[in-house]
């Protein structure tokens, strides 16, 4: 049985039927701050975007180079795609991400993953045989 959604002890509707100064007394220190300046001007492009997405419905999806937008629960169920520096990555915008934001969500780096020893290798594993 899975466990419901409850953030700081309320549920997603209720969050979803806050206002905007409501939600933003709950949130931790740092967003709650961010948001109490101000969205910026791509911020509130972003938004209103994702608004007029939720209002169409279906598998709307935007896309987005603002990384530092605090996710909001009117948020909740679209598809954003959020630019890691090189490309677009999808995010599915969950409850449970409510709070963070997004540039979080689409890493900038990529894994190093170190290969065997061999050709194009250092000088000092040059000399290992290859199979």
């Amino acid at each position: 049985m899975p466990k419901d959604f409850a953030y700081r002890g309320l549920t997603l509707n209720q969050l979803q039927g806050m206002s905007m100064d409501e939600f933003i007394t709950i949130l931790p220190a740092r967003q709650r701050r961010t948001l109490r300046r101000g969205l910026k001007p791509e911020q509130r492009i972003l938004l209103e975007k994702i608004r007029e997405a939720v209002k169409q419905g279906g598998d709307a999806s935007v896309k987005t180079h603002v990384r530092t937008m605090i996710i909001l629960p009117e948020m909740v169920g679209v598809a954003i795609h959020v630019h890691n520096g090189k490309e677009f990555v999808n995010v599915g915008i969950k409850p449970e991400m409510i709070g963070h934001s997004l540039g979080e969500f689409a890493i900038t780096n990529k894994p190093v993953r170190h290969g065997t020893p061999g050709i194009g290798a250092s000088r000092s594993s040059m000399y290992v045989p290859l199979k």
